[in-house]
């Protein structure tokens, strides 16, 4: 019989027999004849999930005394087995299986050969449907198929008679109720507990056996028409840009939507009687199943691909289109997802919005960065974090150690709670710097200021009390964005962030875009390959003058927002001065434009230069009387230092911001804004960290911008502080380096009861 033939066999009694009246047990007691007869088989079985246990239910060709006595335990046996790894055994002896476990109760000692597959609801494993046979022989292929196909019925028959337990309707297996652990990368610090919400919410199939063929057949081909289409146009799309990375992504894609191979296999299952939901997640069963088997990571990144657009099929043919944002979030919680873009992570509440779990994620993805302007912990890099949670789940987050506990336990709970509530103290202590000036213990003032990026960040000026925003981060506007921004719409969120700061002053940096950032509406036509070195690439200011009707449309876009105001500009990746010149050359030139066409201009510009690149610092003494502000960007010029790419977690924690390579340069930096009236100060993370921090006010930094939930640590930090004291200590270390700088910054600090944590 072939396996179309008789998966159909079964289909249309299984139909037959789910339609009927009989009770739940008369129903599987019939269902185990049916496999039996139609796959001429001596044994066949159904185990089912309850109380954490496999429990025989129903058998055919075993002691019948042996219902609902035998259970197992999840990966007891050999049907244990298949439950924990939700995979098929197929054995032509199955005593010969490090796993197998003789159970007397049952009689099948006579049985040598053995094959198992897992009765699947909402990816994970409710129940075993097993066969034996006397001779030992391993089962083919279609015989298998045929078998993971009734698989699938049953597991709609189990649920709808309510069979298992309710844990396992959720999704959990035994072996998921209890807590667990799982660690991933480090992406944004923090603290975050709610409940896991899958920011793709998984289709939970409802009916698996079809009623007309034909018709689940069509539904089946209009949807591939559909993403097809989708696929096409965004590979045409111009606003799409395709570089070269995103057009072999594209490629494969296509490449994958247009295999017959693929819609062949899922036609045979429609053929076998399935409606067109369920023959997709059975090819996708498939597809997973080899995942397991691949040892080759670009072909188990290409099955990767096929994945995805299998979801995307699934969606567009069952209309359950749209993420959990549609919705919205009804409680505090915990995002999980594959990856996301920054688009798509700005769409939720972030009052409710609590941490963001990514199986994949970089350091520098985009969605990193706006996750850190919004205040939200990530962790990236968490293997099988949709597999092992379910919707609803209880997660705790701790950004800061990398790991997120799902389900927690009592203890692991109040421990959690504990740590979340000295965190709040501790917040509600810095809150209270709010009003208090950043005034250090000999009497010199502090300008603490906050990074942000969305206008949504400038109402955490009066918050935190910062003394205003001294990096506005204009890309983000450009990287949520489908399309290049408009002046129109730049001129407008320029205007409300200057509003929404009042009396406080705003720094804007210049679009920061390519490199890391890359926008892929903005494809280099020219260079097309995507860059060796991204980061000391054709990006920030490089890319702008080469772009001039970029860095053209944000100058005007500028000029317009602050018209009757101060507006303050800032060029990122200054290499040499002339570099510095171009640029503000373009805001020259749209000046006397505006006052040729008698447009209102700004009361004052003020232009600075972002410090990252240390060949400026060669060079700053010449540029610095066309200069109002010089802020060091720390975070590139690390990696520029040292040569280590930011973004490659084997380097990540390798070179230390206390190093006295670095400080000694800040401090040769510091020497040659002294005596000028060009104000010098620092944005990025080393100036958020209290130890950091003390390093940077001991080498003579007044002006710091940090993340808004620094400020008031930072602030707090400040009032601690004899900085002529810091400065002299400060002196001596540079002179003669310790072999641990920082433990011995630290040790200082605790000594004059300053913390640095």
């Amino acid at each position: 019989m072939t396996a179309t033939a008789a998966a159909r066999t079964i289909l249309t009694r299984l139909h037959e027999l789910m339609a009927s009246r009989l009770h739940a047990q008369g129903k599987l007691n019939q269902v185990v004849d049916i496999i039996g007869d139609s796959l001429d088989s001596e044994v066949c079985s159904i185990y089912l999930l309850r109380e954490g246990m496999l429990e025989l239910f129903a058998t055919r060709g075993l002691n019948q005394s042996a219902v609902h006595v035998t259970r197992l335990g999840i990966g007891e046996g050999l049907t244990g087995t298949i439950a924990q790894n939700t995979q098929t055994l197929n054995l032509a002896e199955a005593a010969t299986h490090p796993e197998f476990q003789y159970v007397p109760e049952t009689g099948e000692e006579k049985f040598h050969s053995f094959a198992g597959v897992p009765i699947v609801r909402r990816e994970r494993a409710i129940g075993v449907l097993t066969v034996q046979h006397v001779e030992p022989r391993r089962y083919v292929e279609v015989e298998i198929e045929a078998l993971q196909t009734v698989a699938m019925v049953l597991a709609e028959l189990i649920t709808n008679a309510g069979l298992v337990d309710e844990e396992s309707l959720g999704g959990r297996s035994a072996a998921q109720v209890g807590q667990e652990v799982l660690t991933g990368l480090q992406l944004v610090k923090g603290l975050g507990c709610g409940q896991a919400v899958f920011h793709q919410p998984r289709i939970v199939i409802e009916q698996t056996v079809a009623d007309d063929t034909e018709a689940e057949r069509h539904r089946v081909y209009q949807a591939f028409d559909k993403m097809r289409e989708q696929i096409d146009q965004m590979a045409t799309h111009a606003e799409f840009g395709v570089g070269e990375e995103h057009w072999h992504v594209l490629e494969t894609y296509k490449m994958f939507a247009y295999d017959e191979g693929w819609s062949r296999r899922i036609n045979e299952a429609i053929d076998n009687g399935l409606t067109a939901e369920a023959a997709i997640e059975r090819v996708q069963q498939r597809t997973r199943q080899r995942m397991r088997e691949i040892r080759d990571p670009l072909l188990a990144e290409r099955m990767h691909d096929l994945e995805d657009l299998a979801n995307r099929l699934l969606r567009i043919v069952s209309g359950q289109l749209g993420t959990a944002a549609r919705t919205g979030l009804r409680q505090d919680t915990i995002l999980i997802a594959k990856n996301l873009g920054p688009a798509e992570l700005l769409e939720y509440d972030k009052r409710r919005l609590k941490g963001v779990v990514l199986e994949e994620g970089s350091l520098t993805a985009h969605v990193v960065i706006v996750a850190r302007a919004m205040g939200v912990p990530v962790i990236g890099r968490v293997r099988n974090a949709r597999a092992l949670m379910r919707d609803g789940d209880q997660l705790l987050l701790d950004g800061d150690s990398a790991q997120v506990i799902i389900r927690p336990g009592p203890a692991a709970l109040e421990g959690f709670e504990a740590r979340l509530a000295r965190s709040r103290e501790k917040q509600a202590a810095y809150a209270a710097q709010r009003d208090v000036e950043p005034i250090s213990r000999d009497g010199q003032r502090i300008e603490v200021m906050m990074n942000a990026g969305l206008v949504d960040d400038t109402p955490m000026l009066g918050l935190t009390g910062a003394d205003g925003i001294g990096l506005f981060r204009t890309e983000f506007q450009f990287m949520v964005a489908d399309t290049l921004p408009s002046r129109e719409r730049q001129t407008r969120l320029y205007r409300d962030v200057l509003e929404g700061a009042g009396h406080r002053p705003v720094i804007f940096r210049t679009v920061d875009i390519g490199g890391d950032k890359v926008l892929p509406y903005l494809r280099d036509a020219e260079r097309g390959a995507a860059e060796e070195n991204p980061a000391m690439g054709w990006r920030a200011l490089r890319l702008a003058l080469e772009r001039n009707g970029l860095l053209k449309v944000q100058a005007r876009a500028l000029l317009e927002a602050a018209a009757g105001r101060s507006l303050q500009v800032m060029f990122p990746m200054v290499s040499e001065p002339w570099e510095f010149d171009a640029a503000k050359a373009v805001f020259e030139q749209q000046i006397a434009h505006f006052r040729r066409h008698r447009h209102r201009l700004p009361d004052e510009i003020l232009y600075g230069v972002m410090l990252e690149v240390p060949s400026l610092a060669e060079t700053l003494d010449t540029l610095l009387p066309r200069l109002s502000f010089v802020s060091i960007g720390t975070n590139d010029l690390t990696q520029f230092l040292f040569a280590a790419d930011r973004a490659d977690p084997r380097l990540a924690e390798r070179y230390d911001w206390l190093s006295p390579a670095i400080l000694r340069f800040l401090q040769r930096v510091v020497g040659t804004v002294r005596g000028s009236p060009v104000r010098l100060g620092v944005c990025g993370e080393m100036g958020g960290r209290r130890l950091e921090a003390l390093a940077l006010l001991a080498l003579g930094i007044r002006r710091l911008s940090i993340t808004p939930a620094a400020v008031g640590p930072i602030k707090e930090l400040v009032r601690r502080i004899d900085l002529a004291e810091a400065g002299e200590a400060m002196q001596g270390w540079l002179a003669a380096p310790p072999a641990d700088l920082r433990g011995v910054m630290a040790r200082w600090a605790e000594e004059r009861g300053i913390e640095v944590d």
